[in-house]
């Protein structure tokens, strides 16, 4: 007991005394003072430094400045040492004479403190620059006051220079242009920036301002107050500079030395020409718009002029990270997407138009997409496309489909244009105030000319869009986009073609790009990421595709022969792309210097882009004349005539000889002032045959990615086989004349997958639906163990099927299926808690859009649903969504769960097949719990017992007891919840489709003999026998 005192005593807080609060929980029980300076006169242990603390009363009398009063704390006196952060620490007796002298003696101390100097260490943590301001402060309040040390004179007349130097810097960084301060920028139309219409992309400048500038200074505002979303490089002699904001820019980016020079002596930093190109690349690889003032005359012509005359400067290029078509820009399409929201409609649907544009190509699409509130369809135009920016209006777009471009982005972190922004996100979202009506749009393309270079009537190709006027409506903002970035020979001569995200396709998830990707050419990849993105439906086009890669497969020869031609071939596409945006675009050949370096270039892009088609031709002749080879060929390509007089052959050998007689060596060539006639009627000759050139083109892409499907085939280290396509005609059952989707797979194998020895995965057979001559299971209900293999099964199936339908070989011995028209996956488990979206809430929303979306032939997988809520809810959302999907939907499924009343429930179902993943117990130890878990990877049949989940714990490391705690309470509830589940034992030979032909039955019985009709109450019969007949096979 009193032990027990004596710990609560300890625990107790200590009473605070009636002079001094005591602060803090863990404040030591205070100690009797101690001595420091004896007051008997014999010598003290610390009298060699008592000068120190002890303060001469004629040096105090002197000094005006410090005088302590009666009533004055210790605190005021600035020669003691400070330790205000403890209450405790000091307590100082101060002896006042009674003369009133005035002398403040410091006697005594409490605490373990011993006096010691005033140095750095003895002070609070406060900021070195707060120190610095405090100790020049105090300096200048007690000038009469004398320093113990010159040393730290010094230091402080060194720390009150830096001070004085950092706020000068700080000076520099701040504008002397009102107009431009955070606080009161304004847009062209003098809106603030709190304003919902506030245009980012202007600044309004006073008109007082305006003419108090010099005449350079207005050259280069009044092309930045249009253009305040791009950096904007002046030209200035042979140097290029950035003023004001832009100026920060580059000293942030770029790490330039900022100074106060330059136009208008403002803020600024610069670069010589030979760094220019370099630069600009920097900033839009960090995802900046860059713009470039060139002088259009030199200083001797504007001299010329008048002795007052100002070189004349104008805005030549404006690149940006979604539009630039020339340096290091990779194989990957970049695109720019413009997107028009209308809804929500009567039936709660949205839609979208979009266009977007690949610049480099010279290629436009047009679409439109009709979406639910869950914005899957957006989803899968975004992954797409993968825009680099995109487009839309400022107050045009629903919080769902901006919630949507965040989620899908698959090109980097979407950030909304910002003058602020600081350029490090990839993609850019650039929200503009209102795109124009769908009339004033085709007023604007016909009044400018655009698409008059296009292979393709503009308004033939919108009439083909399901709705024109939003499409329309979409492209008006990208061509006003575009129109304002100087791009219009982009938007005159560019191809436009219509774009479908779904119709004609297989609706997929995911990609295979990696393990398909054996493609040489840059246009060959762009075209297979297109194409897995579009698998086909149509049955023809898909064996047309595999006869090409079985040609290819048996003649080995010829597929070495395109890999090496194909190695020669440049990016074809691109540079025929860069052909026809130059074309008639002479207006900058007349910029001095930069001129000459265009056409420098153009010459080059040329002469690559002729040499490049002969090797192509050659290859494409070679094909044509293996009798084989160009039967299949012909099917998938459509090729231009390339021999005899009228051919493509012909005709490229006159432009060889020209390049070869006026631009010998094109890849550095000198050029002179008759340059530019003469390739611009090469150019114009040139493209009289563009839409010939762009099939040719085209037909090399796509036998570079046949020829990467055929070496995926030989290559892989498992089985390969041609799959057999099947329409739904080809399955029907004559009887029903009802459709009976199938797919059959044996020795099916996982393509990324490998075992533990690197070997391959265990095979497996997969046999769902019916094949027109017997009846089949449609659903697979798949249990089996933690880490059994049951996901990579089901991925497995959905690439199998995906490789199918694009024409490939499928990692199997043996492939039939109907085609897939949507695959639907709820696979592994993710949250969005940023968005407020959990782990459940997301497995709810992909599993409504199955059952809104799914027909009978589609393809399902889900992945354990229902596991995110609690056991009888998920068990409960998972048998209603499993036997929706089973008697109403009836399309091939596959369900893995770890709910094993699901078998007992359905194990009788003639639509449902149970199996599980095999799996067996190491014998070497006698204990249940510790014994080993072996997974088989096997594919079995029946339901597993149970998921052991105790063992995958041991697994993971979990301690022996809590596994052992956890096996009793496993025990308990077993028992207890299978009474809940008691019902299903008796299941397994009367499931639900038998409940339904029961209460069938039930009503014809109980139908009164005046109301019975004999045809209704037959018919009704007859298909109750007919069920019974098609299950009982």
């Amino acid at each position: 007991m009193q032990r027990q005192k004596s710990i609560l005593s300890f625990l107790r807080k200590p009473e605070s005394s009636s002079d001094e609060e005591i602060k803090g929980t863990d404040t030591p029980p205070e100690k009797v003072p101690r001595r420091i300076l004896s007051s008997d006169g014999r010598p003290s242990l610390f009298s060699t430094i008592m000068h120190k603390y002890l303060v001469d009363s004629t040096s105090r009398d002197q000094s005006s400045s410090l005088k302590c009063d009666r009533s004055e704390d210790l605190s005021n006196v600035n020669l003691a040492p400070k330790k205000v952060n403890k209450q405790n620490a000091i307590n100082a007796i101060r002896t006042i004479s009674s003369e009133g002298d005035k002398v403040c003696s410091l006697l005594t101390i409490f605490e373990e403190d011993v006096l010691r100097p005033d140095t750095p260490g003895t002070r609070p943590l406060v900021p070195r620059l707060k120190r610095v301001h405090e100790d020049i402060c105090i300096v200048q309040d007690k000038a009469d006051f004398s320093l113990p040390d010159n040393k730290k004179r010094t230091k402080l007349l060194q720390a009150s220079n830096v001070l004085k130097k950092n706020h000068d810097e700080d000076s520099e960084t701040l504008s002397k242009f009102e107009w431009l301060h955070p606080s009161r920028i304004k847009d062209a139309n003098g809106r603030k920036s709190g304003d919902p219409l506030y245009d980012k992309r202007t600044l309004y400048i006073p008109p007082d301002a305006l003419r108090k500038m010099s005449a350079s200074q207005r050259q280069y505002w009044d092309v930045k107050r249009r253009y305040m979303d791009l950096v904007l490089f002046f030209k200035v002699g042979k140097f290029y500079e950035l003023y004001e904001v832009d100026a920060e820019i580059g000293h942030k980016e770029l790490d330039w030395k900022m100074t106060i020079s330059g136009v208008g002596k403002c803020r600024q930093v610069g670069i010589s020409e030979s760094g220019i190109d370099d630069a600009v690349q920097k900033l839009i690889a960090r995802g900046y718009k860059v713009g470039r003032m060139e002088q259009l005359e030199t200083s001797e012509q504007a001299k010329s002029r008048g002795a007052a005359s100002v070189i004349q400067r104008k805005l030549v290029h404006v690149l940006t990270p979604a539009t630039t078509s020339e340096g290091n820009i990779g194989p990957d399409a970049v695109h720019l997407l413009s997107i028009k929201e209308d809804g929500p409609l009567e039936n709660g649907s949205t839609v979208f138009g979009f266009a977007f544009v690949d610049c480099a190509a010279l290629k436009f699409w047009v679409g439109s997409i009709s979406d639910d509130a869950s914005c899957a369809a957006l989803g899968s135009l975004l992954m797409q496309v993968a825009p680099k920016e995109i487009i839309y209006e400022s107050q045009g777009l629903s919080k769902e489909a901006q919630r949507a471009l965040k989620k899908y982005n698959l090109t980097g972190i979407i950030a909304c244009h910002d003058l602020s922004f600081d350029g490090s996100t990839p993609s850019q979202l650039n929200p503009t105030n209102a795109f124009s009506e769908a009339v004033e749009v085709r007023n604007f393309i016909e009044s400018n000319g655009y698409f008059s270079g296009s292979c393709n009537l503009w308004h033939r190709i919108l009439d083909e869009v399901v709705h024109r006027d939003l499409a329309l409506c979409a492209l008006g903002g990208l061509t006003s986009h575009l129109s304002r970035l100087m791009l219009n020979d982009v938007i005159r001569n560019g191809d436009i073609l219509s774009y479908e995200v779904y119709k004609g396709f297989l609706r997929m998830d995911g990609t295979l790009y990696k393990y398909l990707n054996n493609c040489i050419t840059s246009s060959g990849k762009r075209l297979l990421r297109n194409w897995i993105c579009h698998p086909l439906q149509d049955v023809e086009k898909i064996n047309n595709r595999l006869s090409v890669v079985e040609d290819l497969i048996a003649n080995s020869e010829i597929m070495l022969h395109i890999a090496q031609s194909l190695r020669k071939i440049p990016d074809l596409e691109r540079l025929l792309g860069r052909v026809k945006s130059s074309f008639q675009s002479s207006s900058v050949l007349l910029v001095p210097l930069v001129g000459n370096k265009i056409l420098k270039q153009r010459v080059k892009v040329f002469g690559l882009l002729v040499r490049g088609l002969r090797i192509g031709i050659e290859m494409l002749m070679l094909l044509q004349e293996h009798e084989l080879m160009s039967a299949s060929l012909s099917k998938v390509i459509s090729l231009p005539l390339l021999s005899g007089s009228e051919g493509l052959d012909k005709s490229l050998a006159q432009f060889e000889a020209a390049m070869d007689s006026d631009f010998p060596n094109y890849q550095d060539h000198n050029v002179t002032d008759s340059d530019a006639e003469t390739l611009s009627i090469l150019m114009e000759l040139f493209l009289e045959k563009e839409t010939q050139w762009s099939h040719m083109i085209n037909s090399m892409n796509c036998i570079d990615v046949l020829r990467s499907f055929a070496i995926t085939a030989t290559s892989s280290l498992g089985a390969m086989s041609r799959p057999v396509i099947l329409t739904h005609s080809n399955i029907g059952n004559s009887f029903t004349e009802k459709m009976c989707p199938i797919l059959q797979m044996k020795g099916l194998w996982h393509p990324y997958a490998l075992a533990e020895n690197g070997g391959l995965p265990v095979p497996n057979d997969i046999h769902l639906g019916g094949d027109g001559s017997s009846q089949f299971p449609c659903t697979l209900l798949l249990t089996g163990p933690n880490m059994g293999g049951k996901s990579t099964l089901l991925r497995a199936t959905c690439l199998a099927v995906i490789l199918a339908q694009l024409g490939c070989y499928v990692p199997c011995e043996m492939c039939t299926l109907s085609v897939v028209d949507i695959i639907f996956t709820r696979l592994g488990a993710t949250d969005r808690i940023m968005t407020g979206e959990s782990t459940f809430l997301i497995e709810c929303t992909q599993t409504a859009s199955v059952l809104q979306n799914a027909t009978q032939n589609s393809l399902v997988l889900l992945d354990e649903l229902g596991r995110g809520t609690s056991t009888f809810d998920g068990y409960a959302i998972a048998y209603a969504v499993f036997r929706h999907l089973v008697e109403s939907v009836k399309c091939r499924m596959l369900f893995a769960t770890h709910y094993h009343p699901l078998t007992k429930e359905f194990g009788a179902h003639p639509r449902v097949k149970v199996q599980h993943m095999a799996c067996c117990f190491d014998s070497t130890s006698s204990k249940e719990v510790e014994k080993k878990l072996v997974f088989l990877y096997r594919l079995a049949s029946g339901a597993c017992p149970e998921s052991y989940g105790m063992q995958i714990a041991a697994m993971a490391g979990i301690p022996g007891r809590v596994i052992k705690a956890a096996s009793k309470a496993g025990q308990v509830m077993k028992e207890i919840v299978g009474e809940s589940f008691k019902s299903c034992e008796q299941r397994e030979n009367f499931s639900t489709l038998h409940e339904e032909w029961l209460k069938g039955l039930l009503s014809i019985s109980k139908t009164a003999e005046d109301e019975i009709n004999d045809d209704d109450a037959f018919d009704s019969l007859f298909c109750l026998w007919h069920e019974l007949k098609t299950s009982a096979d």
